[in-house]
């Protein structure tokens, strides 16, 4: 049995592109529902994408379901999932069990869609089974006093929905609060417009699909520590794969990662294992953690419901979260793998070129260039030296040696775009 995958995105995230790719080597035929211009289709791994409209999501991802069938639907980013979670419920409403029966082999269980959705609720059924979790609660203009008398600064402002550190601000003062606290809330620019698409429109796949005109906002204690990460592999409440790390580098605060080190921590995979089977999840799902300094005890700052950006990289047996995930669509045992590399740092592509050309981890740590597939190695540098026009030429080329020179092998492909 060929197990086919179909990844949903309403972005143009790479992530999603090495998903596919990492799919499509276990021997899975993938196919995916994104943006037009997406990177996964300048890989040989995708073999049809289905058109995503913006102001008709459920609809976009529904005719997809429709029409490709799939053994799984992924979602690559939280948008995606916030929408794929409304589309199964409503599709159970109406009585369309063979659709919402293929959702739910990926996402898990309806009645955890509320919690997974809510950053508050999350942290709260994380508490329930013992898991340490920092203060966190919805705050409004009105609350946001009082929580801060209660919890004091500094402390981070979160907009459910936001992924990538967009949505997420640090405070440290109370008019930093009070300006974060009207920025979050403020609906985007998207949903004003799908709103007024949708006026006097009965069209209920689509309005369940549509996030709230002003998105909740959750204020959580800012806590010391390292930044550290569990991305699982889970089915019907069980974890099947696992990486975990720390993170060495990020792009931003509160952004994704750049460069990270594998490590093995059998607190965070309890946190992360209780989680799973307390909501029944199914699919990809990241665990956002801050180490204590001294004494390296995790404490859960959030959960991401989706393929995080290092579910794509293979470690080892029980470390290949795409492999376990097709194995158990099979019913087929975990194969065994071996792991890409033996070096436990890893600076992730295209990330930690673009934001640091000459970062010295493009040399010393394993470089996760997808030497073989071109056209997206070529995409991610094109896209980037389009955003930085102000770059020098000979910076460029500096760049461009030390990435070509970082990792092997490198016969399938030359220096593009060079000025």
């Amino acid at each position: 049995m060929k197990p086919k995958i179909l990844l949903a995105t309403t972005c143009r995230w790479y992530s999603a592109a090495r998903l596919a790719i990492a799919f499509t080597q276990i021997g899975c035929s993938v196919e995916m529902v994104a943006p037009r211009g997406h990177p996964a289709t300048k890989t040989k791994a995708l073999q049809r994408r289905y058109g995503f409209r913006g102001l008709e999501p459920a609809a976009s991802f529904l005719s997809a379901i429709h029409e490709a069938q799939p053994d799984l639907v992924v979602p690559c980013d939280d948008l995606s999932t916030i929408c794929l979670h409304r589309l199964c419920r409503e599709l159970l409403r109406k009585g369309e069990e063979r659709s919402a029966k293929i959702l739910q082999r990926t996402l898990g269980p309806p009645d955890s869609f509320p919690t997974i959705d809510s950053r508050t609720s999350l942290m709260a059924a994380a508490r329930s089974e013992g898991v340490r979790t920092p203060e966190t609660g919805v705050v409004t203009k009105e609350s946001l006093p009082a929580w801060l008398a209660q919890n004091g600064l500094p402390a981070v402002l979160k907009a459910d929905g936001s992924a990538g550190g967009r949505g997420v601000q640090v405070v440290r003062t109370i008019a930093m609060a009070e300006h974060a606290v009207a920025d979050l809330s403020a609906p985007p620019m998207a949903a004003r417009a799908i709103k007024r698409a949708l006026f006097d429109q009965d069209r209920t796949l689509l309005k369940p699909c549509i996030q709230q005109q002003s998105p909740v906002v959750n204020a959580q204690v800012l806590l010391p520590g390292r930044d550290a990460t569990i991305s699982v592999a889970c089915w019907e409440g069980k974890v099947v794969a696992s990486i975990t790390f720390e993170v060495i580098k990020a792009m931003s605060l509160g952004g994704p990662s750049s460069v990270i080190r594998l490590i093995e921590h059998p607190e965070m995979s309890w946190s992360a294992e209780k989680l799973v089977k307390r909501l029944g999840l199914s699919g990809f799902y990241g665990f956002d953690f801050i180490l204590e300094e001294q004494y390296n005890r995790p404490t859960l700052i959030e959960m991401n419901a989706r393929a995080t950006q290092t579910c794509h990289l293979a470690m080892g047996t029980h470390h290949d979260l795409p492999a376990a995930l097709a194995a158990k669509v099979t019913g087929q045992p975990v194969p065994p793998t071996k792991a890409i590399n033996d070096r436990d740092v890893i600076a992730l592509f295209p990330q930690e070129w673009q934001s640091d050309p000459g970062s010295e981890y493009l040399a010393t740590a394993y470089h996760d260039v997808p030497w073989g597939e071109p056209g997206l190695v070529k995409a991610c540098i094109d896209s980037y030296v389009s955003q930085r026009k102000w770059y020098s030429s000979r910076k460029l080329v500096e760049s461009y040696r030390k990435l070509f020179n970082s990792s092997s092998p490198r016969d399938s492909i030359q220096p593009v775009g060079r000025p």
